[in-house]
This record gives C-alpha cells, sequence and structure tokens, in this order.
C-alpha cells in the first residue's frame, strides 16, 4: 500500500506541475491526493499503527481488546487530527487575511498605493511598484500582494508590453517580500508554527538577501523599459458625499492593518495561542474602526458598495485549498514512512545543505514552490539538544538552522525563474497574457542572477550572526 500512496503523490506532482499543459487545476489534484491518501491508509490502518505507533498505541488501547474500530479511533484521535489541527490553523489564518484586505480595500487603501506609484518617470514607477509589493507581501499572503499590485500596475499602464515587464517585476517582489517574514508566504508560516525557525532570528537571517533577489532583477527589467511610460488618463469618480473616502481615512487603515499584522508575531511569543487568533483581533480591531468612522456612510441610504476585486478573492480561495490538499498529501507521506526515507537517501548521497537548496530552487521553478518547500520541511523534524555536540550538518537542523531557512530562501526565489513555478506567476500568465517562452526569455537569468547574489548575501550575513 505504501507504493500505492507514493505513486498517488508522484502522479499528482506531475499533474501540479503540468497544470499549464494539461489545464487540470493544480487544487483540485491537490485536494484528490490528499483525501484519496488518507482514505487508503485507514484501509490498512493496522500495518502502519503496528509498525510506527505500536507503543502509543498500545497506551492508547488501555485494557480495550483490539479492534478495527479502535484502530480506526486511533488514527482520527492520533494520527490525523494533530495533522489536520496544523493545516487548519494556517487555512484560518490566510482567510482572516483575506477579510482584512477586504477591509482595507473598502475603505480605499489600495487607491493610496496606486497615487504612490503613478509616475511618468519609469525608473520612479519601477522601483515604486516593487517597493510596495514586497512591503505588502511581507504582511499578506504573497498571491493576495501580487494580484492587488497587478490591479494598481493595470490601472496605471497602457503598454501591453509595459506591464509585462513590470508585472514580472511585481512577480519577483512579491516572492520574495514573502519569504523573509514569517507571516509573508504560507511556506514561511508552515516553518513557524512548526517551531523550525522564531521569528525575529528568521528575518534578520533573509531581508537582506530578499532585497538583493528583488533589486538586481528590478534594476535589470527596468533598464529595458523607455524612459516615460505610456499612462492612463487619471480618472476621478464622483461616488456622492456620503461615500467619500479621505486621505486620512486610507492612511489610518493601512497602518492599522499593517502594524496589527506585525504585531501577530508578538501576540504568539506572549499568549503561545495560534497566529490566526492574532489576526483575529486585527481585522475586531479593524472592523470596530471601519464601523466608526464610516458611520455615516453606512447608515445612509445608498451606502458604497464593496470594491473588492472578487476575481481576487477566488484566486486566493484556490491557493488555500492548494495548501490544504499539499499539506494533507505531505503528511501521508510523513505517515507511511517515505519521507524518511527521503531524508536517509539525502543524509547518505547528497549530505551538503546548500546542494539540497539548489536542487530545490531549481525544481521550484517547474513545479509549484508551495508544494516542494512544504516537502522539504517535511523531510527533516527539527531536532533538540546540545549544539556543540552536533556536526555541522546535523546543527543545519536545529531551530534556527540554516537549513530552514535556505528552503523557503530558495524556494521563493527559484520559484520565480518560471512563471509556473508560483501562485503570483500564474496570476501574471492570466492578467497579462504571459508566455512561459516570453518569460524565459526576457526574466529568467535575472531572477537567477538575483538568486544566486542573494544566496551569497545569506551566507555573509549567517557568518556574522553566528
Amino acid at each position: 500500500m505504501t507504493i500505492a500512496i507514493v505513486t498517488l503523490m508522484l502522479l499528482g506532482y506531475l499533474l501540479i506541475c503540468t497544470e499549464h499543459i494539461t489545464r487540470i487545476n493544480k487544487a483540485t489534484v491537490a485536494l484528490f491526493c490528499g483525501v484519496w491518501g488518507w482514505v487508503l491508509y485507514v484501509c490498512v490502518g493496522p500495518y502502519y499503527i503496528e509498525t510506527l505507533h505500536d507503543s502509543v498505541f498500545r497506551e492508547f488501547l488501555g485494557s480495550q481488546d483490539y479492534s478495527i474500530k479502535a484502530v480506526n479511533e486511533f488514527i482520527r484521535q492520533e494520527v490525523f487530527s494533530s495533522h489536520i489541527a496544523q493545516l487548519t490553523s494556517v487555512v484560518m489564518y490566510l482567510l482572516t487575511t483575506m477579510a482584512i484586505v477586504d477591509v482595507l480595500a473598502n475603505n480605499g487603501c489600495f487607491d493610496l498605493v496606486t497615487k504612490l506609484c503613478r509616475s511618468r518617470n519609469s525608473w520612479v514607477t519601477v522601483w515604486m511598484l516593487a517597493l510596495c509589493s514586497f512591503g505588502l507581501s511581507a504582511n499578506l499572503d504573497n498571491l493576495t500582494s501580487a494580484v492587488v499590485m497587478l490591479m494598481v500596475m493595470n490601472q496605471l499602464v497602457v503598454n501591453h508590453r509595459q506591464r509585462m515587464l513590470l508585472g514580472a517585476i511585481i512577480v519577483i517582489a512579491t516572492n520574495c517580500g514573502g519569504c523573509f517574514t514569517v507571516i509573508g508566504d504560507v511556506t514561511s508560516l508552515l516553518v513557524w508554527t512548526r517551531g523550525a525557525v522564531t521569528p525575529t532570528n528568521y528575518t534578520a537571517a533573509l531581508v537582506l538577501p530578499a532585497l538583493f533577489a528583488t533589486a538586481i532583477p528590478t534594476y535589470l527589467i527596468g533598464r529595458k523599459l523607455p524612459g516615460h511610460l505610456d499612462l492612463k488618463r487619471s480618472n476621478i469618480m464622483f461616488r456622492g458625499d456620503d461615500a467619500d473616502v479621505k486621505i486620512w481615512q486610507q492612511i489610518l487603515m493601512l497602518f492599522l492593518g499593517i502594524v496589527g499584522l506585525w504585531f501577530v508575531p508578538t501576540f504568539y511569543r506572549l499568549t503561545n495561542l495560534p497566529p490566526f487568533l492574532g489576526a483575529l483581533c486585527v481585522l475586531g480591531v479593524l472592523w470596530v474602526v471601519n464601523e466608526i468612522i464610516n458611520r455615516k456612510r453606512i447608515l445612509s441610504d445608498q451606502p458604497l458598495q464593496a470594491r473588492t476585486n472578487r476575481s481576487l478573492q477566488y484566486e486566493v480561495m484556490q491557493m488555500i485549498m492548494f495548501f490544504l490538499g499539499v499539506g494533507l498529501s505531505v503528511d501521508i507521506l510523513i505517515e507511511v514512512g517515505a519521507m524518511n526515507s527521503v531524508a536517509g537517501w539525502c543524509n547518505e548521497y547528497i549530505h551538503n545543505i546548500y546542494i539540497m537548496s539548489l536542487v530545490l530552487g531549481a525544481v521550484s521553478a517547474v513545479m509549484d514552490n508551495i508544494a516542494l518547500v512544504i516537502s522539504g520541511i517535511s523531510i527533516y523534524p527539527v531536532l533538540d539538544g546540545n549544539v556543540s555536540g552536533m556536526t555541522e550538518y546535523m546543527q543545519s537542523f536545529v531551530q534556527n538552522g540554516q537549513y530552514w531557512h535556505l528552503i523557503t530562501l530558495s524556494g521563493c526565489v527559484g520559484g520565480c525563474l518560471l512563471p509556473i513555478g508560483n501562485t503570483a506567476g500564474y496570476a501574471l500568465m492570466k492578467a497579462e497574457d504571459v508566455t512561459i517562452w516570453w518569460y524565459f526569455k526576457h526574466i529568467t537569468w535575472k531572477v537567477l542572477l538575483g538568486w544566486f547574489v542573494s544566496l551569497g548575501i545569506y551566507f555573509l550575513v549567517d557568518y556574522f550572526l553566528r
């Protein structure tokens, strides 16, 4: 049965990385593989329980007699529940941030971003788009940030080729910005909630590499743009006095949203409660403030309609379902012992975390980086113990070890080598009809250069931090 489960997962991974060819939604594939993997596991539950959980199962049985019903109850209570609790915690966090984006959009916060990025000077627009994308994705998930910034860019620029280049900058900046904070990407959030990193150390180690991975390709892409962009005429829409959103309101709500999300790691450290509860606190504060400052508009006969792009919510929901499916698939591979076999093979034949991170980053170019990074996180456990008594290789797997930093950095940056390697890249392909060949010809080598420089910067930062 282990061979059947592993084969199912490999076929699923193959369909995920060929979504642009098969046109089969990768979220559907991930959910199918995750659910049926657990169904197959339950079918032969006694074998895996007796092999991998025998002592814990005997303790669970107590004075009860052995039965298939007891095995299934043990799987539900002790095996499956621990995995699903962690996954649903991340899903709840993503749903909460989606609601926060909805509140910010309805208060015109992203109109403010559009005004900041508007300039006929191409370099001003290039760097403002990159900076705003980088900053937003450090707080929100990178897909949400990418879709928002692509909408901002679409409201500014007329020329299609210029939008393609600027869209590539947005994809790179959102992926790199998301990888240097524990709340900026589903993979870094998962690394944090599994106890592999602490927020301060993680950000200190990756902020400079992420900046260089963004700045180098941004500069090189910006050189391909003309000195002045073809901008759309600014349209001022009259929504009525009751619906007028003041500039101070936009700044206040954006400030509360960003600062609140930065408080989430502190909330987790103080309470040891799941991060999504901290995000819910932020959402509660935003809703209260929204009710107060928009009271006149809410009580009017014709309140302002919701301004959130519904396609954004659809894209984010697909990403959440994809993450859940991949998480279930990886967890079942852990339970059947496949991940231990992979770890043993890597220890024997590779035994170098730098090579492993390079391979993972390269494969991320053609396969979704979320699936690969989650798999990479799950291969090894977070080691405890005295670091001085470990080899240098084993020290990489302790909390805040190099391994956890490198796989998230390489996965996020390597995923930008091609647009099919990340969810933001898929959003760009849909929004601007960007082809894989065009992206490879004009963007890939620039991202590759930024990736190698960012790895060099990481080694320097890590050397001085240690």
